[in-house]
């Protein structure tokens, strides 16, 4: 049994903003932005249409430290230390697929992107949710079976 909609997550996704840095901010903007809105990865831009050239997660700033704990925070760009090779999807990417590439991957941030426009971001949280909830469809459909 499928959903009726199998985009539902990216779906609910697209409607929420998306927060995201410019690739000349500073490390010390990355972080601040990171702990102001309780998030783990940022999605790295250049440019009015938000065209995404990288990301940067909590693992590469403390990566960054343990290679020179005396860098500069304020002055030294998020470009330095962000990953250039980013691993994206589309607004067509299904739930089961996103769990997939992240898994391989061993990430837990996908941006979502049209062309080369970031348009969303999806967590393992929001992925997680998503199964989850097929899956109770799922076992609700089963059960209405049964009785």
């Amino acid at each position: 049994m499928t959903s009726k909609n199998e985009n539902v997550l990216i779906s609910k996704l697209l409607g929420r903003d998306v927060i995201s840095l410019n690739e000349n901010n500073t490390i010390y903007d990355a972080i601040n932005l990171l702990a102001k809105n309780n998030i783990g990865a940022l999605p790295i831009v250049k440019n009015q249409k938000k065209t995404l050239c990288g990301i940067v997660s909590e693992r590469d700033i403390i990566r960054e430290l343990a290679n020179d704990i005396k860098i500069n925070l304020k002055k030294t760009p998020v470009n330095t230390i962000m990953t250039y090779k980013v691993i994206t999807c589309t607004k067509y990417t299904k739930s089961d697929k996103l769990m997939d590439i992240m898994t391989l991957n061993k990430i837990r941030h996908i941006p979502i992107i049209e062309g080369e426009n970031l348009i969303g971001i999806i967590s393992i949280g929001d992925v997680v949710k998503r199964l989850i909830e097929k899956i109770n469809l799922e076992n609700d459909y089963l059960k209405s079976w049964l009785y």
